[in-house]
């Protein structure tokens, strides 16, 4: 018995849109997908990325292909670095026929981590976000951005108190467009570096003694905090643009201290 004959399948989003109206970004949002990272000294770090990839849809054509993103993200197998973001973007825009395009992909980054004092070790975990965006005419601008948990303490607070001083967790957020490699564990670094005092994942007490005492002889503001990252920042040639934020969750009120610096090294 023979097979039945297949037919062509229209491809419907091909054919001609005659209300002549481009579309900014047409794609998938919040597609959940294993993703590999390169760290800082070579070795691979295994996570779940979120992620979102748009590509320009000119006025006279009716739809994008929805599944082709999933092809490209599924087929990128080296480990994910701004080379690899930038490697994605070449194969999005040229599947899917686009002059421009975005791409974030957010995911859960693990760093392990020394104590102090004992030694121990323990993984702490930071929220990242790689972003790659193409303009018409324009070539692909990288971004990295790190969130990394810290402590703060208060120097107007130590200043006053005939002892102990208030602090808190805070959370270091800095947006680095980046116009060479940089790694997500150099902007965490300089993130735990400028903080009264990195946190940690597991400590013993010698620990708790040695973060305790590096917060209090280390005091700092929510503007502090922004304003040294900045300078690390500036003095990076990587660098070419930033956002930097720290909110304080404020341990003596029921809301958070907030700092943000924007800058443009490029004027």
């Amino acid at each position: 018995m023979n097979a039945p004959e297949r037919l062509p399948l229209p491809d419907i989003q091909s054919i001609l849109d005659t209300r002549s109206i481009a579309i900014d970004r047409v794609g998938i949002r919040s597609l959940v997908h294993p993703l590999s990272v390169r760290a800082r000294d070579g070795s691979v770090v295994h996570t779940v990325v979120t992620a979102d990839m748009y590509v320009t849809l000119p006025g006279d054509v009716k739809g994008t292909h929805m599944s082709r993103f999933i092809e490209i993200l599924q087929a990128h197998k080296a480990p994910m670095d701004t080379a690899g973001l930038r490697d994605l973007m070449e194969a999005m825009l040229s599947r899917l026929g686009a002059d421009a395009g975005y791409i974030e992909l957010r995911f859960p980054y693990f760093i392990t981590k020394r104590a102090p004092v004992s030694g121990v070790e323990s993984v702490l975990d930071y929220q990242v976000k790689l972003r790659a965006e193409r303009l018409v005419g324009k070539s692909t601008v990288c971004n990295v951005t790190v969130i990394a948990p810290v402590t703060s303490l208060c120097p107007c607070s130590k200043e006053i108190s005939a002892y102990g001083a208030h602090n808190q967790r805070s959370m270091i957020t800095i947006d680095a467009e980046i116009g060479g490699d940089i790694t997500i564990e150099e902007l965490a670094t300089i993130a735990e570096q400028e903080a009264s005092c990195e946190v940690f994942g597991l400590l013993k007490r010698p620990d708790e003694k040695w973060v305790t005492e590096r917060a209090y002889d280390n005091p700092k503001f929510v503007e502090d905090l922004v304003r040294d990252i900045a300078l690390r920042l500036n003095a990076d040639p990587r660098v070419e643009a930033y956002v930097i934020e720290s909110e304080n969750f404020e341990s003596i009120h029921n809301h958070s201290a907030y700092a943000l610096i924007r800058h443009d090294k490029r004027g």
